[in-house]
């Protein structure tokens, strides 16, 4: 199966590669390498996913044809949300209560289990618990919010209701309601990626970036990988973790892409009137939304129908003054300067959550998807289903991101 050329998943400056430099150096693919599992793709999925299997001692090699870490992963402003983008009381009647209900505590158990796996490795990578405000950007919406927060405060998870004087006295900004979540977090994703490749490769992993797979095919119960250079990978199976340009190796179309745009301050001399620094997002599509690292602000939002608006003249400088000016209306008391702004491509799925495992439109391939607002989540749950998967031990959540759903 031939690849076409990589998109421009991102344009602009992303903050992480630029905070944090160049973490480390790995080699290109220029032998045949064999293996039993080969990962295509290096970002913050395939990392997790090399991890889980090197750690379960599946001789694992991973190609990047970008550097490690350099696509979406470089873009995502590292929110980790349980709360997928279709709400939970939408989602019981798109694919039932069992599956909406599994896959908002699959995120709020991926959370902990990042945390925890961080920690375990020795850098938490800015992982903080947060709580996450969500509110009601316009009146018409409080009925659907409390709807939301009736339903998920049914089903056990951690949910305050706010009315508007509850958000006047919190925040210097109000709006109609407000639900605050416990149990969502923030990181950096770029390190993250690094770190996890490091216990990959101590595990036994061989990671190589700057390696362009032109064409995956089966040969004699194998998947061979062929590069530009001539080089392969010979593996029993692929996962493919390349994001939103899965979609080139499958028949049927699964996703929308759109254009998203973010930007981060200069560093601030306080959080004037943010109370706990938490999550911030609202109930309109495309939605806004704002975190902060330890001394800045991120800010995301914009989103525009077209993949390819991020690559056009000035789009990003526009979508950035309309983030600001957003931003300058809820915390007028403080005074943010632009320091970095990018964007990159978005892709949402017909009911908000991800597709893991294989398909009959790729036999011999395991597909690790991190589509929405959720990508980090969902490469955790991906990495433990397809781990699982490959050992042949049963995951009965391997069901709720199944293709045929």
């Amino acid at each position: 199966m031939p690849s076409r050329p990589f998109m421009d998943l991102r344009s602009g400056q992303a903050y992480w590669p630029l905070k944090n430099g160049l973490l480390a150096d790995y080699p290109r693919l220029d032998r045949t390498e064999a293996c039993e599992v080969a990962i295509l793709g290096g970002g913050i999925t395939g990392a997790l996913v090399a991890y889980y299997l090197s750690q379960a001692g599946v001789n694992t090699v991973v190609v990047e044809k970008r550097d490690i870490g350099m696509g979406s992963s470089a873009a995502s402003t590292g929110l980790l949300q349980y709360e997928v983008d279709v709400e939970l009381s939408d989602l019981i009647g798109q694919v039932g209560e069992p599956s909406a209900v599994r896959s908002y505590r699959l995120g709020l158990e991926a959370v902990q289990i990042l945390g925890g796996l961080l920690h375990k490795l020795g850098d938490d990578c800015g992982f903080d618990l947060q709580n996450s405000l969500y509110l009601a950007s316009r009146k018409s919406h409080v009925k659907r919010l409390r709807r939301e927060f009736a339903c998920r405060k049914q089903f056990g998870f951690d949910v305050d209701y706010l009315q508007q004087a509850d958000i006047r006295d919190r925040f210097p900004f109000t709006a109609a309601a407000a639900i605050l979540s416990g149990g969502d977090a923030q990181v950096d994703p770029y390190r993250a990626t690094h770190v996890l490749m490091r216990a990959a490769i101590s595990n036994g992993a061989r990671v190589y970036d700057r390696s362009m797979v032109v064409s995956i095919r089966r040969s004699k119960g194998n998947m061979v990988l062929n590069t530009n250079e001539g080089s392969q990978v010979k593996a029993r199976r692929v996962v493919m973790a390349v994001g939103y340009e899965a979609q080139r190796y499958l028949k049927k179309s699964l996703t929308k892409l759109h254009s998203t745009y973010a930007l981060v301050s200069e560093p601030l001399r306080s959080f004037e009137k943010w109370t706990e620094r938490c999550l911030v997002w609202e109930t309109a599509r495309p939605y806004f939304y704002l975190r902060t690292t330890d001394r800045r602000v991120l800010i995301g939002g914009q989103d525009t129908p077209f993949a390819t608006d991020h690559n056009r003249d000035q789009m990003i400088n526009r979508k950035s003054s309309a983030l600001v000016r957003r931003f300058c209306k809820m915390f007028p008391e403080i005074d943010l300067q632009v320091a970095f702004a990018w964007a990159g491509t978005f892709a949402e799925t017909k009911d908000g959550l991800t597709y893991i495992g294989d398909t009959r439109q790729f036999p011999g391939a395991y597909l690790a998807l991190g589509y929405g607002g959720n990508g980090i989540t969902y490469g955790v749950i991906a990495a433990r289903i397809i781990s699982d998967l490959y050992l042949g031990r049963r995951n009965p959540d391997a069901v709720v991101f199944r293709f045929d759903r």
